[in-house]
C-alpha cells in the first residue's frame, strides 16, 4: 500500500511540478524577499514532527506521514494551490515555526520534506503522505521535541532540517510579521565539533 501511494504521489508531483498558481489571491497571499523563502496562506502539510520510512525500490526516497494544516507557512518554492487529481488531493509540505527542538550532529539519516509533494489521506483527511528526500550528514540538524532523551538523535527516521536552515527560515518568518513570533527553545546543548 505504501509503495503504491508513493508511486501515485511521485506521478502527481511530476504532472503538477511545472504548474505555478497565482500567488496574489486572498487564499494565496504571498510574501517573499531576497532570502529565497516565500510565505503564504494556504492548506499545506506540516512535517516538522513526521516519522518516515524508506520506500522499497526508490533509493533516497522516504514516505512521511505529516499533518494537514491551513494558514500561513513558509517554503522555498512559490506557493501552490490545492490540486485535485483522480488519485486524491495534492498539497505541499511547508514550514511553520516550532517552539522547541534538539540539535543532533551524528551521521543519522533524516528526511528533507520542505516543498515536497503530498497526498491527503482519503480516510484520514488530517494526514498527508509526503514524498521526502533522505539526507545523511554530520552537519547539525534538528529534531522537533519538547524534551531531550538519549533516543532523540538516534531512533527512527524523522523529518528534519539543518540548524542553519531552521534559523534562516525563522528569521524570514519573524521579519514578515504574519505569523506570531515566539521564542524557540533548544532542549539540549549541541555536541562540540
Amino acid at each position: 500500500m505504501a509503495k503504491a501511494l508513493l508511486l501515485i504521489v511521485v506521478a502527481i508531483a511530476t504532472i503538477v511540478a511545472g504548474t505555478t498558481f497565482a500567488a496574489h489571491t486572498t487564499s494565496q497571499a504571498t510574501a517573499a524577499n531576497a532570502t529565497g523563502f516565500t510565505l503564504c496562506k494556504s492548506t499545506y502539510a506540516l512535517c516538522t514532527t513526521a516519522t518516515c520510512t524508506r520506500t522499497a525500490g526508490h533509493r533516497g526516497t522516504l514516505s512521511c506521514v505529516c499533518r494537514v494544516r491551513s494558514g500561513y507557512s513558509a517554503g522555498t518554492k512559490a506557493c501552490r494551490a490545492i490540486h485535485h487529481t483522480s488519485a486524491g488531493t495534492v498539497i505541499y509540505s511547508r514550514y511553520y515555526p516550532v517552539k522547541a527542538y534538539a540539535v543532533c550532529s551524528n551521521a543519522r539519516p533524516w528526511a528533507w520534506c520542505l516543498d515536497a509533494p503530498c497526498l491527503i489521506d482519503k480516510h484520514h483527511p488530517s494526514k498527508a503522505h509526503c514524498t521526502c528526500t533522505e539526507v545523511e550528514s554530520k552537519s547539525p540538524y534538528v529534531i522537533v521535541t519538547n524534551a531531550y532523551t538519549k533516543a532523540t538523535c538516534s531512533t527512527g527516521i524523522k523529518s528534519s532540517a539543518a540548524v542553519s536552515g531552521v534559523q534562516a527560515i525563522s528569521r524570514f518568518i519573524k521579519a514578515e510579521h504574519l505569523i506570531p513570533a515566539f521564542t524557540t527553545t533548544v532542549v539540549n546543548s549541541p555536541a562540540p565539533p
